[in-house]
């Protein structure tokens, strides 16, 4: 009789507890990055012929430098946005000094190599937040696709602490490859969540 009602109760206690477990918070890490991919088709893109459209109704064509300044100031914003305030106040010397102008030069260059095509380029406007490592996108109004996606991504180095590595990828390798932008020491503490 003990070994039955044993059993009845072990099999009640465990219809009783399902569904209450709740996994640890790190396994939204994936979720986020996952949605990543989701997110950057409904992001909210305004294409920089028509911002300059809107700017200058008088010229039908903008200025290749006048573009590629606006993309620049654009992925500025995005990438400030992406720190938030708490991350930016700690790290605003090195950002400034290091991370931004190798941003530019690299802008720059992907700019240059689209040529006629800059006119129709577009950077994403909704970084990833939480863990996710998306800054911004740039993207080709026309053919739909990104040119190149820009990231920060967090390591935590063996006895120095957490770092923050800012790196691109492109599309001519299907994005597979780390391009390096430069890399900002943090703390040895656990920096917050992005855009906190």
């Amino acid at each position: 009789m003990k070994l039955w009602i044993r059993k009845i109760s072990v099999i009640l206690i465990t219809f009783m507890t399902l569904g209450v477990y709740i996994p640890p918070t790190y396994l939204n890490v994936n979720a986020e990055e996952s949605s990543e991919t989701v997110s950057s088709e409904v992001d909210v893109i305004t294409p920089v012929a028509e911002i300059n459209k809107e700017e200058d109704s008088s010229e039908a064509e903008a200025d290749d430098g006048d573009i590629i300044s606006l993309l620049t100031e654009q992925a500025k914003q995005q990438t400030l946005t992406k720190l938030g305030p708490k991350i930016f106040n700690q790290v605003e010397d090195d950002f400034t000094n290091t991370i931004l102008p190798n941003m530019e030069t690299v802008l720059n260059q992907i700019l240059e190599e689209a040529g006629e095509k800059t006119s129709y380029l577009a950077i994403t406007e909704m970084p990833a937040n939480g863990y996710g490592e998306k800054i911004f996108n740039i993207y080709d109004y026309q053919t739909k696709k990104d040119i190149a996606r820009f990231d920060v991504r967090r390591d935590k180095r063996p006895l120095e602490g957490y770092w923050f590595n800012f790196h691109y990828h492109v599309s001519s390798d299907d994005f597979e490859e780390h391009h390096n932008i430069g890399d900002v020491y943090w703390d040895k503490n656990i920096p917050p969540k992005w855009m906190a």
